[in-house]
């Protein structure tokens, strides 16, 4: 199967599942990625946001676990979506360094569109000085996308992991 997919596509295991089963709607959880490098390299073209800036990751994962006290994520939103909620679980934010690299790992029951984006633009912002780590409660409590931080771009972004509940699986524990 991997012969005919797109070269950044592929396969490495499938699943039985039920025919009812839907990998968007039974998804319990999510994890994504945001990778920033903090200087240029081949090896990570197009797969990173190149940010030369020195960022406070001690500042940015004060404010990356001040996310998981709140639902209503309307700030983090794209403008004029057509959502009928905007309440996710977050479960875990975190930045970690390895190198040159800083890596925002985050997970929730369900996100917004650009909400990631949005989160690491805003997180960028307090490592950077810009805003304080106490204003993310007001930023969240506003509702407000024009408070939060710019959205970061997509090249850094990537969906890791996604949970199912065992009973979508015909083999129970495949998961």
């Amino acid at each position: 199967m991997n012969q005919f997919l797109p070269k950044d596509i592929s396969i490495h295991n499938l699943h039985r599942v039920q025919p009812d089963a839907h990998a968007r709607f039974d998804a319990i959880s999510r994890t994504y990625e945001y990778h920033i490098s903090e200087i240029k390299s081949p090896f990570t073209l197009g797969q990173s946001y190149i940010l030369k800036q020195s960022l406070d990751l001690k500042a940015m994962n004060a404010a990356a676990s001040i996310l998981l006290e709140y639902e209503d994520f309307e700030c983090f939103s794209k403008s004029n979506s057509d959502v009928k909620t905007f309440f996710c679980n977050i479960t875990h934010a975190r930045w970690k360094k390895n190198g040159n690299k800083l890596v925002f790992t985050i997970t929730a029951n369900r996100f917004l569109r650009n909400m990631v984006r949005a989160i690491v633009g805003t997180l960028i912002e307090i490592g950077l000085g810009k805003k304080n780590i106490n204003q993310i409660h007001h930023i969240i409590k506003s509702k407000s996308r024009s408070l939060a931080g710019y959205s970061v771009p997509a090249k850094g972004l990537f969906l890791t992991h996604i949970d199912y509940p065992d009973s979508i699986y015909i083999e129970h524990g495949k998961g």
